[in-house]
């Protein structure tokens, strides 16, 4: 007999989901605004292609999207640990792990990704009227995903460990 698993909504959902989908979402919109408009100035240069560029942000797309698929179901599980170990009503998990999923550092960290995500779609927009490639772009580009990338992974991070500190208690 498996036990019944609540479906994550609200907040708690939200926070460790939604918002990770949204800058997967925002990362494939970035990949046009990278590589898109890019064709023409792109191919007079040897030294950056617009395929690169696409890459550089496809990569990290990807890995927003493994980030999601390696901490989603851990911090669910842990979640619902909690619920289970507290007996919260459904209700009463909603408004109690609030605050486990939703705070002034979590907020920081999606103000924080929102901000890399506005500089790479700036700089891709930038680059797709560009009459000549700008291959600092290509590292700038990388260097704003991989950071998107590390803002978001800290975030995980932060929301595993502050339900796993609640489940000691």
């Amino acid at each position: 007999m498996q036990a019944s698993r609540p479906v994550l909504r609200g907040p708690a959902r939200l926070s460790g989901v939604a918002s990770l989908r949204g800058w997967v979402r925002a990362g494939a919109v970035a990949v046009c605004f990278a590589g898109c408009g890019m064709t023409e100035a792109m191919a007079q240069g040897p030294a950056c292609t617009r395929m690169q560029f696409e890459a550089a942000v496809s990569d990290a797309a990807g890995a927003l999207r493994d980030l999601n698929a390696k901490n989603r179901p851990p911090f669910q599980e842990k979640l619902r640990a909690l619920k289970d170990k507290r007996g919260w009503t459904h209700d009463q998990f909603l408004r109690e792990a609030t605050p486990l999923v939703q705070d002034a550092k979590i907020a920081q960290y999606d103000k924080e990704s929102g901000e890399f995500l506005e500089k790479i779609q700036t700089m891709g927009s930038e680059g797709a009227s560009a009459k000549e490639p700008d291959c600092a772009r290509l590292t700038d580009v990388k260097t704003y995903m991989q950071s998107l990338v590390a803002s978001q992974q800290a975030k995980w991070t932060y929301m595993l460990q502050r339900v796993e500190l609640e489940l000691t208690k």
